[in-house]
């Protein structure tokens, strides 16, 4: 019951070709080994700039964005008005 057995495997397989086609296959398998492939060597680049001494000083932090003072009104565009005699019926 937990477990996959090889004939469930087979329809799978048989479903995934079916689904999406026997030239498709080789291209999404060509381009899933190419992703693995960058985030291995991104992951093993981040470990190895790790194991490396920190620098003397560190960046400056960034600056906090600026808020608009609380005492200043947010200007809006003009609101369009509506001619009531226009709308009688």
């Amino acid at each position: 019951m937990g477990t996959f057995g090889p004939t469930h495997w087979i329809i799978i397989a048989v479903l995934v070709l079916v689904l999406f086609g026997a030239k498709r296959l080789p291209d999404a398998a060509r381009g899933l080994g190419r992703s693995l492939r960058i985030f291995k060597s991104e992951i093993s680049e981040m470990q190895s700039d790790g194991s490396e001494p920190a620098p003397a000083s560190s960046p400056a932090p960034a600056p906090a964005p600026q808020e608009l003072p609380a005492s200043q009104p947010v200007s809006r565009a003009p609101q369009a008005q509506v001619n009531p005699e226009v709308h009688k019926a």
